[in-house]
């Protein structure tokens, strides 16, 4: 089973983004020693606590601090773009570290409706993300759909497809083109079973890929001590109640203390929270071996991309250490 990363970048309290990237970089040098196959960087805006705004930015930097290990974009929202400027901003990445650029694309704004007005984009634009994602191929594969237009650098760069989702929507789309299909269920759960068993019933083999290949999300919380794991998980959850429901308290996210999350999680937020973190492996090397290998096996799933969404970057590490030399090693 292959295992990749997930690294939503986060902005710790008292952090800039210049400490998140450099602990970015710690991660996925830390990943391709450990054997990781990829990780990927997430296209949000406007969300304080999360650095990835500007993916195809972060995952140059990153590649210039690495060597062998895959990056990618988990994902960028297309309707955010036109296909040919992420055609152009991908071809300039596989330019620049050949065989290792994964295009992970999804649908969702990756943002609110006043964010989505200060992005201009049209909400109209997620109706046309299908025949945007053709578009976006043609250009990557050096069969522009568009006459008289290609992408510099990009016109045939074959940076690999994959599709990503949290609904049948996503998995059909996937099935229909015999793309790679991605599962958002580390936040999004509900329709992981009945998604991945759409996309391998539908899936039409395609000249990128000649039979399904399913790729979920879980939360991991790695530690040397089950309490240690667990009280990493209580941190997630506070901080996952701060960023949804923080501004009902009249304060930014970052500013909530540890006993005010703890007030939101007692006073509903936790039910939301906690069944957006349905999938998540808590406790020692053993504890999360078990728990990812019954998941993937319950899926058929075959690459777990691993979320670990702890405060500090040292428990992060840790975190990818300890589930690699108990699944990887």
């Amino acid at each position: 089973m292959k295992l990749s990363i997930l690294d939503l970048a986060p902005i710790g309290r008292g952090q800039s983004a210049r400490d998140s990237f450099a602990a970015s970089v710690a991660l996925a040098r830390t990943a391709e020693e450990l054997g990781y196959t990829r990780v990927w960087y997430a296209e949000h805006h406007n969300m304080p606590a999360i650095a990835s705004s500007a993916t195809s930015v972060l995952i140059s930097h990153i590649g210039a601090q690495t060597s062998t290990i895959r990056l990618g974009s988990g994902g960028i929202m297309l309707p955010n773009h036109s296909p040919l400027l992420i055609a152009e901003q991908f071809g300039t990445l596989e330019a620049m570290y050949p065989g290792r650029i994964d295009l992970g694309l999804g649908r969702a704004p990756g943002s609110d409706q006043n964010t989505q007005y200060a992005l201009r984009r049209d909400p109209r634009t997620a109706d046309t993300f299908p025949q945007d994602v053709v578009e976006l191929q043609g250009y990557l594969s050096g069969n522009s759909r568009v006459p008289g237009v290609s992408a510099v650098p990009g016109n045939g760069a074959n940076v690999p497809l994959y599709m990503l989702g949290s609904s049948l929507f996503g998995a059909k789309l996937a099935a229909a083109l015999g793309l790679p299909y991605a599962f958002a269920s580390h936040f999004a759960p509900g329709a992981l079973e009945a998604a991945v068993r759409a996309y391998r019933e539908e899936f039409k083999p395609s000249a990128e890929l000649d039979k399904p290949y399913v790729m979920a999300g879980v939360n991991v919380f790695a530690a040397p001590t089950e309490d240690e794991a667990r009280s990493q998980h209580q941190a997630a959850r506070r901080n996952r109640a701060a960023t949804l429901f923080g501004r009902r308290t009249g304060q930014e996210p970052s500013q909530i203390s540890d006993d005010q999350a703890e007030e939101l999680l007692a006073s509903g937020a936790a039910v939301h929270v906690d069944e957006m973190m349905t999938y998540s492996a808590i406790g020692t090397g053993p504890d999360v071996r078990k728990y990812l290998e019954d998941f993937a096996a319950r899926i058929d799933a075959d690459e777990l991309v691993t979320v670990h969404q702890v405060p500090r970057i040292e428990q992060r590490l840790a975190s990818v250490t300890i589930l690699a030399e108990a699944l990887l090693a």
